[in-house]
């Protein structure tokens, strides 16, 4: 039975969500997740590829949410040259309404309870400050009260912009993505692709992703700003009918992805946002699973400070952003400046650099080196980007 009344009210049972939940929870807080779906992980609208390293510390490893294990990624040049990447870490494609749902159950394991099919519609007020969160279940509109908000809702999320949080991106901060998932695809399962091209995907690339036996996720990400004359479907139709006249598709999704390096502000009095919503995904590769979680655990920890101390403020909940920062928020800056970079590099660059990576021996070919090499003639971009993956590993070790 849902109480009247929670230290915290989660809105979104994503990895973020549940994640954050389960880290409060487990020191102690009371906490409700709601979401607004009829069970985690649906609508799939995501890529599903995960590294292993990535999510070892937040999950035990199960086949069961697992599609496929990758253990090289393939680059494609606009001329049609290709390079492997082999030395980058074993890679998961996910199940991830499978996933989800197991993230969920430890989150209820750790003491949050989850309430399914709630649509939050908007934040209760009690004298100026945020004191609950408005919501529609099962036909009635509804309140529940609490101490902190956690807007876990997505790249769209509303409870930003409730809270009076600026959330809007500019165009070239958000990339606009569609997705197919088809039968009939004969790649090899342990690889996957990705293909850049001012023709193919300006301001971004195309994606495989293999899961099960002739399965695969095929997506395209192109910046907002480039889709006004010709859209992200018609980019992707054409790759199809060129590539993979033969497949069939089955599943289709629209999204979009922020890729700025995150928002100014996410944190307020009596309220966080985490994941998609505060824009923590990595603004390279649109990647945004692992951020998600590393910063719900950080977000967690400090609701459930925050309980203990009976704080709520700015001041008080302003350690979860301090901790990101020292965790990934310097790192995302950088790869944010690698983005403004690397997403307007000519085609002339593109097949230039696969070139180079073609002749680099495959027990030295990784996603650092493929950086580095594309950032040659900036320096200062060269030396911030060493510095990322240092301070990335570093900080994967104390996971």
């Amino acid at each position: 039975m849902i109480k009247d009344r929670y230290d915290v009210v989660i809105i979104g049972a994503g990895p973020a969500g549940s994640v954050a939940g389960r880290f409060a929870a487990e020191k102690g807080a009371s906490v409700l997740i709601m979401e607004r779906d009829r069970e985690a992980g649906i609508p799939v609208r995501c890529a599903e590829g995960v590294s292993v390293n990535g999510i070892k510390p937040f999950i035990e490893f199960d086949k069961k949410w697992v599609a496929a294990t990758i253990d090289a990624a393939c680059l494609h040049s606009p001329d049609g040259e290709k390079a492997f990447m082999y030395n980058n870490g074993k890679g998961l494609v996910l199940e991830r309404r499978i996933f989800d749902t197991e993230l969920c159950h430890l989150a209820v394991n750790a003491g949050a309870e989850l309430l399914m099919k709630a649509n939050a519609t908007g934040l209760e007020y009690t004298g100026g400050k945020i004191s609950g969160v408005h919501f529609r279940h099962q036909g009635e509109n509804k309140t529940i009260k609490c101490s902190l908000v956690i807007g876990a809702d997505g790249v769209e999320s509303r409870v930003g912009r409730w809270a009076g949080m600026k959330t809007a991106l500019n165009l070239d901060d958000l990339d606009t993505c569609v997705q197919y998932t088809v039968s009939g695809y004969k790649g090899e399962q342990n690889v996957c692709h990705f293909y850049f091209g001012l023709d193919v995907s300006p301001g971004g690339y195309i994606w495989i992703f293999p899961k099960s036996k002739g399965v695969a996720n095929i997506g395209i990400g192109i910046s907002g700003h480039l889709a006004e004359v010709k859209g992200p479907k018609e980019y992707l139709d054409e790759f199809m009918d060129k590539e993979y006249p033969e497949v069939q598709t089955n599943y289709i999704v629209y999204g979009g992805v922020p890729t700025a390096w995150g928002l100014e502000k996410y944190i307020d009095d009596n309220i966080m946002l985490v994941g998609d919503a505060a824009r923590q995904v990595n603004p390279m590769t649109g990647g945004g699973i692992v951020q998600a979680m590393i910063a719900a655990r950080l977000a967690g920890q400090v609701a459930a400070a925050a309980v203990e101390k009976g704080d709520f403020s700015y001041s008080f909940l302003k350690q979860y952003k301090k901790d990101w920062d020292v965790k990934l928020g310097s790192i995302q800056k950088t790869m944010y400046s690698m983005k403004e970079k690397f997403m307007r590099m000519d085609d002339g660059r593109f097949n230039k650099l696969v070139q180079i990576c073609q002749n680099i021996p495959r027990e030295e070919f990784s996603l650092k080196r493929l950086f580095m090499e594309s950032m040659k003639g900036d320096p200062k971009l060269m030396a911030e980007l060493a510095r990322a993956f240092v301070v990335s590993k570093i900080n994967l070790k104390k996971n």
